[in-house]
């Protein structure tokens, strides 16, 4: 897992993540380009950020690698948000109304 950003609730999140031996985190703080090529060169499960310093860029980035997982924390709000990489192929209309569906539902995508 890799965490981006530097807020104090991200540093709690830090030193409970650590605390973890089944988990191997990367903490970074550089400027959005470097911790871009860090990220490609890790190929992390997931990764943790602040969402109110996060880089516009940076997040679409990361939403277009399949099967990345992606934690969002907002520390004034202390909400979570939670995006998935998961793909599903939709070969005619009734496929992708059927994705559609379930994430509206909060189902699981297929396979």
């Amino acid at each position: 897992m890799i965490l981006y950003g530097d807020s104090v609730i991200l540093t709690g999140v830090r030193a409970s993540l650590e605390r973890r031996s089944d988990l191997e985190l990367l903490a970074l703080d550089q400027p959005v380009d470097r911790s871009l090529e860090e990220l490609g060169a890790h190929c992390p499960a997931g990764v943790i950020f602040d969402l109110a310093v996060i880089e516009p860029d940076l997040l679409l980035s990361l939403l277009q690698r399949p099967g990345l997982l992606l934690i969002g924390i907002n520390p004034e709000t202390h909400q979570v948000m939670v995006w998935s990489g998961r793909e599903a192929a939709v070969a005619v209309a009734a496929d992708l109304v059927d994705v559609i569906l379930r994430a509206t539902q909060g189902v699981p995508l297929p396979g």
